[in-house]
């Protein structure tokens, strides 16, 4: 009876040190600090809509997530926008959230950070 409890404790051991290397992350390098700041994140929000601020932002593989105050005084609202890089990586446009937050879509990055909250 000792034996196996002996053994089946390394058998869940074993399944899951496989689980863990199964469920490893893979990443993409972060664009350069000239499109992945806010200003450029703020970009496409203008006229009523314009960013007064930003609370966080990230930026991975031609994807980010801004957490932005859009606004000012009472009519100011907290918001979480989803952008992706258009072709030459040179500005961002706003990505709708109900087409594009979905399970492999984007990074799991900016998948965590734009696509659950507001």
């Amino acid at each position: 009876m000792r034996a196996l409890r002996i053994f089946s404790s390394f058998v869940v051991v074993a399944a899951l040190v496989i689980g863990v290397q199964l469920v490893r992350e893979t990443t993409t390098p972060i664009e350069p600090t000239t499109i992945c700041a806010p200003t450029p994140l703020s970009s496409p929000f203008h006229g009523a809509e314009r960013v007064t601020g930003v609370a966080s932002y990230g930026c991975e593989g031609g994807w980010a997530y801004l957490w932005a105050t859009i606004g000012s005084g009472p009519e100011a609202v907290g918001v979480t926008e989803v952008l992706r890089a258009n072709a030459s990586m040179t500005r961002w446009v706003i990505a709708s959230r109900l087409k594009v937050c979905k399970p492999g879509v984007m990074p799991n990055y900016i998948y965590r950070q734009g696509c659950f909250s507001n």
